[in-house]
């Protein structure tokens, strides 16, 4: 690192101006543009970056939270790195949260779509903040594979109209980037913009966030990375998972134009939280051997939002009347 350090006693690295922008103190300080933001992230891809510039650049960011035209440079940057080949998917799900206080529900809202023939593609990480469950987890006790490239989600698509693929597959830098958050003992722009890679570029994206603020910036720069179709919740735990203890505000993309939509409150008490996650029980109600009153709202309810969100229905209502008969139709598929 010194070494690295006295390349540059004489001359200014050239990442030296991006930090310079974003953290000139109060008065001087301004967001990217999208240009710049392009830019940085691809220098950071590259690896063309020092450590303690990443941390700073990093944090400064999670400070004054990345505005639009900075998240929307940052993924098209990898976007265009990674250079994934589009494959026929239908819903891009992300999943970077984990779960806490209640079973990861949306894992079964998911494959109840996929076995009614809609192609899902899920990604995320896996333990970078403690006291979690995590999807890759989950998704290996109920035994399906984890991708590691594109020819195992093309596989997996083909068999089961579903596939996992980590973040450590799409990225290893993104990956190293998002484990940080117990390093640095905050999340930072990783947690956003990872959300939002849709790498296989599906038809339809879903993306959570555990903020209510940044729901609309999620929502806009989707829009501007062209997004044709897209949604953004409060998701129970950070997933995109409806939470029928409360009313849960969509912010979404349908056929390239933007709206919002509110979903009301489905419960007249907060829901008990459970004692542990058991995923025996989990994996107990996914094959019909257990009921959940809370879990089944909640699978229901976010296959509805995931329905309308790839315009199989016209209206929210005629999407949960339509979750409700493939979730308890899963069996005959």
């Amino acid at each position: 690192m010194n070494t690295k350090r006295n390349l540059y006693q004489n001359f200014e690295h050239p990442f030296a101006q991006y930090i310079r922008i974003i953290g000139k103190g109060k008065n001087g300080a301004r967001s990217l543009t999208y240009n710049e933001a392009y830019d940085a992230f691809s220098m950071i891809l590259k690896n063309e970056v020092l450590d303690v510039q990443l941390g700073a650049f990093l944090m400064l960011l999670r400070v004054k939270e990345e505005s639009v035209d900075e998240l929307t440079g940052f993924v098209q940057a990898t976007k265009d790195q990674l250079n994934f080949q589009t494959l026929n998917v239908d819903l891009d799900w992300s999943s970077y949260a984990g779960k806490r206080k209640h079973f990861p529900w949306f894992i079964l809202a998911a494959l109840t779509l996929a076995k009614n023939g809609y192609n899902i593609v899920m990604h995320g990480a896996s333990g970078h903040t403690i006291n979690r469950i995590y999807t890759e987890q989950v998704l290996t006790f109920l035994g399906f594979p984890i991708c590691q490239n594109e020819n195992d989600v093309r596989q997996q698509l083909q068999e089961k109209n579903f596939a996992y693929l980590p973040l450590s597959a799409i990225s290893s830098i993104l990956d190293e980037l998002i484990s940080l958050r117990n390093i640095m003992g905050l999340r930072s722009p990783i947690h956003t913009l990872a959300r939002l890679i849709n790498p296989f570029n599906a038809k339809a994206t879903l993306q959570a966030i555990f903020h209510p603020a940044y729901r609309s910036s999620h929502q806009h720069a989707a829009f501007k990375l062209g997004y044709q179709n897209s949604a953004v919740i409060k998701g129970e735990g950070g997933e995109f998972e409806r939470n029928p203890d409360a009313k849960t505000l969509i912010c979404g993309i349908k056929n390239g134009e933007l709206y919002e939509h509110e979903l009301a409150k489905l419960t007249d008490n907060r829901s008990p939280t459970e004692d542990q996650l058991d995923l025996n029980i989990f994996k107990a109600v996914w094959e019909g051997q257990q009921q959940h009153e809370y879990g089944e709202i909640a699978v229901i309810e976010t296959i509805g939002i995931a329905l309308y969100t790839m315009n199989v229905c016209a209206t929210y209502h005629d999407a949960m009347q339509k979750a409700r008969v493939l979730w308890t139709t899963r069996f005959s598929q």
